[in-house]
């Protein structure tokens, strides 16, 4: 087929820009004038002056986790407990299995507090309830969902929040959150096998065609393998495994890749901290939760380059990120001859000395522009006074690392536009600008969300361009972002995405 009369940004410098578009079979056949004899009647589509771009990826995505939160309690954007109860209670109606929910935020209550058990129960006596917290580093538990663990809450690199009685509120962190989660908190692979085939397709209207899924904690992996076997896939996935799986890798010897041209095992998830909501960010100061060592880091990295696989590793407050910097760079004799392409996701809070390493590591900062103006309010109360710079993503691509966004779905919402508006515009609502000077242009935010993440992925030679030989994998946009001002990008909307040459969202005529 040929696109046509219209804007194609191609993400190639060499010809970043064209009016057309050639696509044979699942690839680009490059422009027409080179490729029309070579089309024997090619489907023409009019573009009608839209805008072609290379199809997003979602380089930090919870994907099934994302997918069943389409369908749980959403507790975004209460402003007080109450508010967050009566959400809770209007969805309880008469079942009695558990009740999921998931996104409140304590520090955008007014009044500021802390959730308990008690709120829950005046509710929900006998029906468990578990509510996760907006960057699902806590979970908010009623008693009847806290008796099911039968006191099994705490383990290393957790916290039982307790009351003045020394029992506790109902409120689990960090690793003793997760703990409950995984081993207490029934969800079938039915469920979220479902979840996910509506998730694809919401995904794709958001023009997403690849995601770097961070759920293999959850066995994410087995859920994409029955929707491929059933042809319900239309994503390209590199799926993580929790980095303690490493010796598991080593001893197999996978060397670093397994999968099929839509799913691939890629890289290893490691955490060092907590998060700034949960309160619970490795901090220079000393403060925070340290769930991984910078030691224990190490051998994370050596095990998986051992293997042939990267790490990404979630470093939040500014002792997390240089730990875990300090460990790239105390392994580098190991991994860097391999050519593994390291990452550190969030990055979100930087001392000044530090922005400078991961280019000099060659590790990548996998961000998500979308946090810094969901959570400036926070940042300026807890991090306002520090010398360490928060969502420095401005500083952090001008000292030259490779710079990907993603999502971090479902903290926010799994939706490229919106993240790449965020990384421009540094607001996402009628508030000026958060930190201006840390803003992207439109040309380097939507680089962030094509052409890096397949390099990061090592498909650089296929993805994230609309050059000859590559992927059409493609997104058709209502107009060109590149002739937007910042606050345009907010009323882009899109139109169609393709995947290897075929459309997965609303297929022409328009």
């Amino acid at each position: 087929m040929i696109l046509e009369n219209g804007v194609i940004r191609t993400m190639d410098p060499a010809l970043p820009l064209a009016r057309s578009l050639a696509i044979a079979g699942e690839l680009v056949a490059g422009g027409v004038s080179a490729h029309e004899t070579a089309l024997p009647g090619p489907e023409r589509i009019d573009l009608g002056g839209r805008c072609v771009v290379p199809g997003f990826t979602d380089s930090h995505v919870h994907f099934p986790t994302w997918a069943m939160a389409q369908h749980e309690v959403r507790l975004e954007g209460t402003t007080s407990v109450e508010e967050a109860v009566a959400r809770v209670r209007q969805a309880l109606g008469s079942g009695t299995a558990w009740l999921r929910g998931r996104g409140w935020r304590s520090g955008d209550w007014s009044p500021a507090r802390e959730p308990t058990r008690h709120d829950l129960d005046a509710i929900s006596p006998d029906r468990p309830v578990a509510l996760m917290a907006r960057d699902s580093h806590s979970v908010w538990l009623n008693s009847a969902a806290l008796a099911q663990a039968n006191g099994d809450l705490q383990v290393p690199g957790g916290v039982v929040e307790l009351d003045e009685r020394g029992e506790p509120t109902g409120v689990l962190r960090e690793e003793s959150c997760w703990h409950f989660r995984d081993r207490y908190i029934e969800t079938t692979d039915d469920e979220y096998v479902e979840a996910m085939r509506a998730g694809i397709k919401l995904a794709a209207s958001r023009g997403v065609t690849a995601v770097h899924d961070k759920d293999g904690w959850l066995g994410a992996l087995r859920f994409w393998q029955r929707l491929e076997a059933e042809g319900s896939l239309a994503l390209r996935v590199w799926q993580s495994l929790p980095a303690e799986k490493a010796d598991e890798l080593a001893a197999v010897d996978v060397r670093g890749g397994l999968g099929s041209p839509l799913l691939k095992l890629g890289y290893l998830k490691a955490f060092m901290d907590g998060t700034l909501g949960s309160q619970t960010a490795r901090m220079l100061d000393g403060s925070g939760v340290e769930i991984t060592s910078r030691e224990g880091l190490e051998h994370f990295i050596r095990r998986a380059a051992s293997a042939g696989f990267p790490i990404a590793v979630h470093a939040i407050g500014d002792r997390a990120n240089r730990d875990a910097l300090d460990a790239f760079e105390a392994t580098r004799a190991e991994w860097q001859p391999l050519g593994l392409r390291q990452r550190i996701e969030h990055a979100q809070l930087l001392a000044p000395e530090d922005v400078p390493r991961f280019a000099e590591l060659g590790v990548a900062a996998s961000v998500q522009f979308s946090h810094a103006p969901s959570d400036r309010d926070l940042a300026d109360r807890f991090w306002g006074e520090l010398e360490s710079e928060p969502y420095a993503f401005r500083s952090l691509l001008d000292s030259g690392p490779v710079l990907v966004n993603g999502s971090d779905a479902p903290i926010e919402e799994l939706d490229p536009l919106l993240g790449i508006r965020a990384g421009v515009a540094r607001t996402l609502d009628d508030r000026d600008a958060w930190r201006p000077e840390q803003a992207l242009t439109v040309e380097r935010a939507l680089h962030a969300s094509t052409v890096a993440p397949a390099w990061l992925a090592r498909d650089e030679r296929r993805r994230g361009k609309l050059v000859p030989g590559y992927l059409a994998d493609l997104v058709v946009l209502d107009r060109d972002p590149l002739a937007c001002e910042p606050d345009e990008l907010g009323e882009i909307q899109v139109v169609a995405t393709m995947l290897g040459g075929g459309w997965t969202h609303n297929p022409p005529p328009w």
